[in-house]
């Protein structure tokens, strides 16, 4: 017998971001000098989101 979990959207959106996403977080909005991108309260996704958009701009500010 198989279970399968339904996906709900709403529980994932909700969910805080981990430990590991807030340290993260932390870390790369220092380095890019912009300290208010973290805060303790965020969701998961919206951890995940910041985080991507964070690197991308470390990145393309190394590049240069």
């Amino acid at each position: 017998m198989q279970v399968q979990a339904k996906y709900d959207a709403r529980v994932f959106l909700s969910e805080r971001m981990t430990r590991t996403q807030g340290l993260r977080l932390k870390r790369l909005s220092e380095e890019a000098y912009q300290p208010a991108q973290y805060a303790r309260d965020l969701s998961s996704a919206e951890a995940a989101r910041r985080i991507q958009v964070l690197e991308a701009e470390i990145e393309l500010a190394n590049s240069f």
